[in-house]
């Protein structure tokens, strides 16, 4: 490599583009990194000028000489991969891509464990695997590992930044992409960038959102939410060290960085080059929403928010294009299709973002035996850009909010506050008749907030069942459990699984003999990965061999349908049946319908509303014929994936 050349907005592009091109020994890649930036480039100076202005030119300098730098770091094999998504834009979007998300510790103690697990998400069809934080946080109380202490290190129980290398390689070579968080919004109060600045280097104050009093602070919270209303009420905590007040959203311990600072844009920037230089090829970027702060308002979902997404995926487009980027961002749907793209925007910020508002309606309608609400949320949702998709999930490591909205509750004909009550009491265990064993999280009394915290199984009712040694509630629970994961298989998009769904894991209250636990019910649903149970998945005598049967023939009916390549939206039917949930997927290869039963009775189906699509059916799930001279019955919690069949 020579040495690089920086830019300069006087020097004309074709001198530009000499000067780069100095900053290499091969021709060819020269020619890669110069065409890239040639494409991508517009993009990026273009966004950076939206947020920084008048600082955006040397910003841009400063990244383009560190993209360069990435790119003569990174591995031989890795940039092969880059040649191959670039010919392959929609690798995320085939109908062959299946999730898994697990705690590295949790499934298999380190990541030289996860290494040995391989065959066993091979079986399974896994072909993304994301391991929840594994960068170093700091001692004790970390937020499940969302307070980063050091992006550039792995926890030491866990093993080393070698080891996270070494299993990227061996995934790669299994047919499967790693994913990790990266935490965009805060830091550990203990990381070098806070330390110095409670140290008083004004430098890095800058990073931070720090303030002599309370002035501020109070003219902020007067339109700021609460995350974390029970144990970190407040958005602001006093920090003796620096005589600060310091924005802290999520946790005392997690500082709020800031983004209007071009600096923290830079460092992130390199934060994700290298990690991207090791294996890491799709980013969860956590608590996205969060990171633009705007006084009077929330301080989510800012516009900037929008800009800097784009311009760091403009920057990854150049140094390293394999990288896809997933937006956490649990909002409302209004908000959340904007972190896919829209208007200029459109098809340049994340690859992937949580259908949130999916995982929450199946819960409802599980809980209500009523699909009305989910088919009207559904209607309501805007379209996503054709080169994104959707993660689509039953449970995941958090909490389930009721994000369900007044007005697509009114517009199915029941109140939104009360319908949110009744989730809460249903899953809670507390209303007659529930199946569920779940425990309420962040009750909020002021505005009525109740969580939900418990695995799908708990929730689902296999918990109780097994309890009480009722085989017939034991049957139903999994019937629920599959037809939740069969709704997410089939919808279009990156299904992803929860580390022991596949098995019916129950809820684990031994967290609460945990001091780093016990004030989090969260950990109630993040269990130890049970290898015993797992070795009887082949056995159909037991809950976790049922479950797994049962879920490995949806994987390979999911696995050999195009119709559910993620380009293809679901259209959603308003169903002749209120229990029965009613989706069709139109690909060019041909229709495929879908009907799911949220019932524990058996249901009839009109074969009237089917046959406008096809006169012959064939159920993908099971193979069989399915007779349309007649109406169709489900079973309980029954599924359905027609396609027309040959005559």
């Amino acid at each position: 490599m020579r040495g690089v050349c920086p830019y300069n907005e006087h020097v004309p592009q074709d001198a530009q583009a000499a000067r780069l091109r100095a900053a290499f020994d091969d021709d060819r890649d020269a020619d890669t990194f110069l065409l890239r930036l040639e494409r991508y480039g517009p993009d990026l100076l273009g966004s950076l000028q939206a947020v920084y202005g008048d600082a955006a030119d040397e910003l841009y300098r400063r990244l383009t000489e560190a993209l360069v730098l990435a790119f003569h770091e990174r591995p031989a094999d890795l940039k092969r991969l880059d040649e191959a998504r670039l010919l392959r834009p929609d690798w995320l979007q085939q109908e062959r891509t299946l999730g898994y998300v697990a705690y590295t510790e949790r499934f298999a103690g380190t990541l030289k464990g996860v290494r040995a697990h391989l065959p066993y998400l091979q079986d399974l069809g896994v072909t993304y695997l994301h391991l929840m934080p594994l960068l170093q946080p700091r001692d004790g109380e970390n937020d499940g590992g969302y307070a980063v202490q050091d992006y550039r290190a792995v926890r030491a129980d866990l093993g080393s930044m070698q080891d996270l290398s070494d299993l990227a390689r061996d995934l790669r070579g299994a047919g499967m992409s790693l994913c990790l968080d990266l935490v965009l919004n805060h830091v550990a109060r203990e990381h070098v960038w806070a330390q110095r600045a409670r140290a008083g280097d004004a430098t890095y104050q800058a990073y931070f959102h720090m303030f002599p009093d309370r002035e501020l602070p109070d003219a902020y919270e007067r339109t700021l939410p609460e995350v974390f209303p029970e144990f970190a009420p407040g958005n602001f905590t006093w920090d003796d060290a620096s005589g600060t007040w310091v924005w802290t959203t999520f946790n005392t311990y997690q500082w709020d960085l800031d983004w209007s600072n071009p600096a923290v844009f830079l460092e992130f920037v390199e934060i994700l080059t290298y990690l991207a230089n090791r294996g890491v090829e799709i980013f969860r970027l956590d608590a996205i929403a969060f990171i633009w702060k705007r006084l009077g308002t929330d301080s989510q979902n800012q516009p900037e928010v929008h800009f800097i997404t784009r311009a760091l995926r403009a920057a990854l487009r150049v140094a390293a294009p394999a990288v896809a980027f997933k937006a956490e961002a649990i909002v409302a749907p209004a908000d959340l299709i904007s972190y896919l793209g829209r208007g200029e925007h459109h098809g340049k910020l994340s690859d992937l973002a949580y259908h949130n508002s999916l995982m929450v309606q199946l819960w409802s309608s599980l809980a209500s035996r009523d699909v009305r609400l989910f088919e009207t949320a559904l209607l309501n949702f805007p379209p996503k850009p054709t080169t994104a998709t959707w993660g689509m999930y039953v449970r995941c490591h958090d909490d389930i909010g009721w994000a369900i909205s007044d007005t697509d509750a009114a517009q199915a004909g029941v109140s939104g506050d009360a319908h949110r009550r009744f989730l809460s009491d249903f899953y809670a265990g507390e209303f007659p008749g529930t199946f569920a064993s779940g425990l309420v999280f962040q009750h909020n009394p002021r505005t009525g907030d109740r969580r939900i915290s418990g695995t799908a199984a708990s929730l689902a009712g296999l918990e109780r069942a097994l309890a009480l040694g009722d085989d017939a509630q034991e049957t139903l629970a999994l019937e629920r459990l599959l037809t939740l994961q069969a709704v997410t298989l089939a919808f279009g998009g990156v299904p992803l699984l929860y580390m022991g769904d596949e098995l019916a894991l129950l809820n684990d209250y031994s967290f609460e003999g945990n001091p780093e636990h016990a004030l989090d019910n969260r950990w109630v649903h993040r269990p130890q990965m049970d290898w015993t149970r797992a070795e009887r998945r082949s056995d159909p005598g037991t809950p976790e061999g049922r479950m797994y049967a049962g879920l490995q023939a949806l994987i390979r009916a999911r696995q050999r349908l195009p119709h559910l390549h993620a380009s293809v939206e679901s259209e959603v039917f308003r169903s002749p049946n209120p229990a029965v949930l009613f989706l069709a997927r139109r690909h060019p290869l041909g229709t495929l319908l879908a009907l799911y039963n949220f019932s524990d009775e058996a249901q009839s189906f009109p074969a009237a509303a089917l046959t406008p699509h096809f006169a012959r059916a064939r159920d993908e799930i099971t193979g069989a014929p399915v007779d349309l001279g007649r109406d169709v019955t489900l079973a309980p919690y029954g599924r359905l994936w027609l396609v027309a069949a040959a005559d």
